[in-house]
């Protein structure tokens, strides 16, 4: 069970991010989750549901998405599909059900950055940046690496109107068990982004793999080589859905599926 000492609805971003910094022990409520899964007592609980960021809104050169948005949200805009493809849908379909999906936000997501998260795959092969409360904007991929940003409130995902095709690839033992290995493939302008997820840490990009398949004409031969790319640059583990050397193989295999899709 969780308890909570005090809870706080705050109306803006400002009021929540006060009453965020004023006490160690207070905690961000952003769909809430996976505080549900266990006994924790948490000494202020701040909703962020009253802040005004749950959105998903079009600009000229780029689409917004407010940190409150849920997953299902996420998962059925229009905007987004017409923007960026199924990339969007297809790394969130599979998790767990439409009832979670309605509840989980996915700038809680990307705030905790977890690990098992399809969706930070497919929005770090976006080039997706991050809009913090008080740190501004930042990469995406900075933000995967860094760890001083705890004590600040994530507004906004931004991704870029630049995409010409993306495409996301999982295996799963399950249809609603997390990822054994999840890989997303943009392309912009000839140049490709290539990201590996649930490995089983945070995704990351695989610069070498981009850099050569963006100086060659992408067929079976060139995908089949940049995923063994892929499977030499990127550290892969092992936990109790899949080893090191299973996720190394179907990486290879991943990444090829992704490259030739995103090549039609």
């Amino acid at each position: 069970m969780i308890t909570f000492g005090d809870y706080l609805l705050p109306k803006s971003l400002d009021e929540a991010y006060s009453a965020f910094i004023s006490k160690r022990s207070a905690r961000l409520i952003g769909g809430g989750c996976f505080l549900r899964m266990g006994n924790r007592k948490i000494g202020l609980a701040i909703d962020l549901s009253q802040t005004g960021i749950e959105y998903i809104n079009e600009l000229e050169e780029e689409v917004e998405i407010g940190g409150m948005t849920s997953l299902r949200d996420f998962e059925t805009s229009q905007i987004l599909k017409n923007n960026f493809g199924n990339i969007i849908e297809d790394s969130v379909k599979h998790i767990i059900g439409v009832q979670l999906r309605n509840i989980a936000t996915i700038g809680a997501t990307v705030y905790s950055r977890y690990g098992f998260s399809d969706p930070i795959t497919a929005l770090l092969a976006l080039d997706a940046d991050i809009y913090l409360y008080k740190g501004g904007r930042i990469s995406l991929e900075e933000y995967l690496k860094e760890k001083d940003y705890r004590k600040d409130i994530l507004e906004k995902v931004i991704i870029k109107k630049n995409i010409q095709r993306a495409d996301f690839q999982t295996i799963r033992n399950s249809a609603v068990d997390y990822a054994i290995l999840s890989v997303g493939v943009s392309r912009v302008n000839g140049k490709y982004r290539i990201s590996i997820g649930a490995r089983p840490r945070a995704a990351i990009l695989a610069y070498e793999a981009m850099e050569y398949i963006s100086n060659v004409e992408v067929n079976e031969d060139t995908a089949t080589k940049a995923g063994e790319l892929v499977s030499e640059e990127i550290h892969f583990g092992t936990n109790n859905r899949g080893t090191c050397e299973y996720r190394k193989e179907i990486s290879k295999i991943l990444v090829k599926r992704a490259l030739l899709e995103v090549q039609r």
